[in-house]
């Protein structure tokens, strides 16, 4: 088993892009969902209710990151933590009260036009502490703005599997860009990555974190922004969970055991005896 796919979100909700290689860190993969869209409370935004999210894409250098659209242009920011930024309370899911760092007007000014409504940038700072709030959790594991864990596996087995029911049901086959994953495996049966407690990529080990209970952004082309009723129709006919019934589940949350280090494409997947 090899990883065959390695993704960056830098904002959470926007688009992302493919690496060949990522530094790992105490909150995860350097550069992934370090920024976060909050309305004027300080309430996380996502592609759940606001989908033109999607059509917003993001690069980083070593110091900036960049937002741009086909319609409005681009805006760079700051990676870096600036002590004298402003501080905002932010809540993502259960974690309230979150101290991150305002990235300014013109960031606001640029997504709130685009997006159609009032909101800011964020930016993890000095001051950001977010442990994950989850059983699988262990003292020390802390997390980015993600929903709720560091790190999201998907092996290309199991979206083919997926993919064959979909077009069996006329339906178009999907790509993986649906479901946002930050690792991607080949050499694995469908669905194995469910079965793992423990793994490692590289040089990092990681522990499961619990399945990945997926929402309507799985439904929205990253492209267009476009919503419709697949994939979440047809992976709730076998992927429904064993103790919720109304959650359905595709890919495995993760939590790194190894808190620093480097990730690459083709490094070795292997599992622990």
């Amino acid at each position: 088993m090899q990883l065959s796919g390695l993704f960056l979100y830098p904002v959470k909700s926007l688009g992302g892009f493919a690496v060949s290689s990522a530094t790992v860190d105490a909150l995860g993969l350097v550069g992934d969902r370090r920024f976060l869209v909050i309305d004027e409370s300080g309430r996380f935004l996502t592609q759940r209710a606001l989908p033109r999210m999607a059509l917003i894409a993001t690069a980083l250098t070593a110091d900036a990151l960049t937002l741009s659209t086909s319609a409005t242009g681009s805006i760079t920011v700051p990676r870096a933590s600036d002590p004298s930024a402003p501080l905002r309370a932010v809540n993502v899911w259960k974690s309230e009260n979150l101290l991150a760092e305002d990235c300014g007007d013109a960031a606001a000014a640029f997504l709130s036009h685009f997006l159609g409504t009032s909101c800011r940038l964020v930016r993890i700072g000095e001051k950001f502490f977010r442990p994950i709030l989850k059983p699988t959790a262990l003292a020390g594991d802390i997390v980015t703005f993600a929903d709720a864990y560091p790190f999201l596996i998907v092996s290309e087995a199991s979206l083919a599997d997926l993919n064959d029911r979909l077009v069996a049901r006329d339906e178009e086959a999907l790509p993986m860009n649906r479901f946002r994953p930050n690792l991607v495996i080949t050499g694995a049966p469908a669905f194995a990555e469910d079965t793992w407690p423990r793994l490692r990529i590289g040089e990092i080990i990681f522990r499961a974190g619990g399945p990945c209970v997926r929402c309507p952004i799985t439904t929205t082309d990253q492209l267009t922004a476009e919503r419709g009723k697949e994939p979440l129709r047809t992976l709730a006919s076998y992927r429904r969970d064993a103790i919720n019934s109304t959650d359905v589940n595709f890919g495995q949350n993760l939590i790194h055991e190894t808190k620093s280090g480097v990730i690459r494409l083709g490094d070795a997947v292997e599992i622990p005896r």
